[in-house]
């Protein structure tokens, strides 16, 4: 009875969320902003209709992986390697530009900042690391919505994935620099690698099976029940893995995306156009679920809270985000409008970040607790703050590019 109260309260917010994203539309915003602001709304911290139980039963998670991996074969189905033979080395350049860049920044903004407050250096470090995290499902949103589609998009897709893995790479080798710095537990160097191979050696698994599978089944109604049911598996795999690690890290999106690139590469182009021509409002759908699950733990009321390091989070990392961008496509020679305007759709933060906010602040609580509440504060209040901001600024990058398709139709 109550995992089917839960699914028709999910059902009900899923409604409401879509019905904001119309009525924010109206007013030329991406819908993605409607979304997030229902999620706050109706999440924990306001009204409740999505609960801090219901979000954390087996049921509700397990539906929001199944969402993530679906959301994730946005991507991996735009990773064709005979099209990014030329760009691969680029895109790789400016991932590790943009990523180290955002550290760098980060890092040494709030170490001045300590310098002043008397706060140790290490604690400058680990907001760097948190702030390289991107979540890609608000600006891939915005490419679903408006039809997104130039230099800057193409850029940004497999950005994505790269990002993410830099990203995880980067914060648990501050993590474990961290925890020897204030004597807490020792995260071993195969915990780093764990962390970012594992989701991407599950995807691919099934991404193979699937691949092979899809040579002999033809027709559009077999292939997507193919899709569908390994869509399933993958993420049963995902949580049962999951389930057995010390912590609960698993990128379910990054599961996604190697599933379905995979795949994709194995199978013809005539496959492909028929497997996302009906998954394609799937994973509108998904995406819905996905930002309300960004929006749901965002706490509102932080935002009157919010204090100078806030501020200054939000700040050096846009900084960071944009100047690493820009220099990356500097060094790589990439179109104008990539330089200009790609480290706007980096922007978007909340997701992931959250998770290595309670990683750094389970490892900091037992030695140095004053400066767990001082990660957990701020990263709360500015991932609110910054998740509003940062969903209009990328549809902004997008929009200065010149590359959203539906918005030009509509001003012909």
């Amino acid at each position: 009875m109550e995992l089917v109260t839960g699914i028709i309260r999910l059902a009900a917010v899923v409604v409401l969320a879509f019905l904001a994203g119309r009525l924010v539309a109206r007013f030329r915003l991406p819908a993605i902003l409607g979304w997030l602001i229902a999620g706050m709304a109706l999440g924990p911290h306001a009204a409740g209709l999505l609960s801090g139980p219901m979000m954390d039963a087996q049921w509700y998670e397990a539906v929001e992986g199944l969402m993530e991996c679906t959301t994730g074969m946005m991507i991996g189905t735009e990773l064709i390697l005979g099209n990014m033979k030329r760009t691969g080395g680029q895109l790789l350049v400016m991932t590790i530009a943009e990523s180290l860049g955002t550290f760098f920044v980060v890092s040494l903004v709030f170490g001045i900042v300590f310098q002043f407050t008397g706060i140790p250096l290490y604690l400058a470090f680990l907001f760097g690391g948190i702030a390289l995290a991107t979540a890609p499902a608000p600006s891939l949103s915005i490419v679903n919505e408006f039809q997104a589609s130039g230099p800057v998009t193409r850029t940004l897709i497999p950005m994505a994935v790269l990002d993410d893995m830099v990203g995880a790479v980067v914060f648990f080798l501050v993590m474990a620099f961290v925890t020897v710095t204030s004597s807490a537990q020792h995260i071993p160097v195969g915990a780093v690698i764990l962390v970012v191979l594992l989701p991407l050696f599950i995807g691919a698994v099934f991404g193979l099976l699937g691949g092979l599978l899809l040579k002999f089944i033809h027709g559009q109604k077999a292939e997507i029940v193919v899709t569908v049911l390994l869509l399933l598996a993958v993420t049963a795999v995902g949580f049962a893995v999951d389930s057995l690690l010390p912590v609960h890290v698993m990128n379910f999106m990054l599961i996604g995306m190697a599933f379905s690139t995979i795949y994709a590469n194995l199978i013809n182009a005539e496959q492909r156009r028929e497997i996302m021509e009906i998954m394609n409002p799937v994973i509108g759908g998904a995406l819905i679920v996905v930002i309300l699950n960004l929006g749901a733990p965002l706490d509102y009321h932080l935002v009157f809270g919010a204090g100078l390091y806030t501020a200054v989070y939000i700040f050096s990392r846009a900084a960071g985000k944009y100047g690493g961008a820009w220099l990356g496509a500097v060094i790589t020679h990439a179109p104008d409008t990539v330089r200009k305007y790609l480290g706007f759709t980096l922007l978007p933060h909340s997701g992931i970040s959250l998770i290595f906010t309670g990683i750094a602040v389970s490892v900091l609580k037992g030695t140095a607790p004053q400066y767990a509440s001082v990660i957990q504060g701020t990263i709360a209040a500015a991932a609110v703050i910054n998740e509003i901001i940062a969903v209009y600024m990328a549809k902004k990058g997008f929009e200065w590019a010149g590359e959203l398709q539906k918005d030009r139709r509509q001003n012909a």
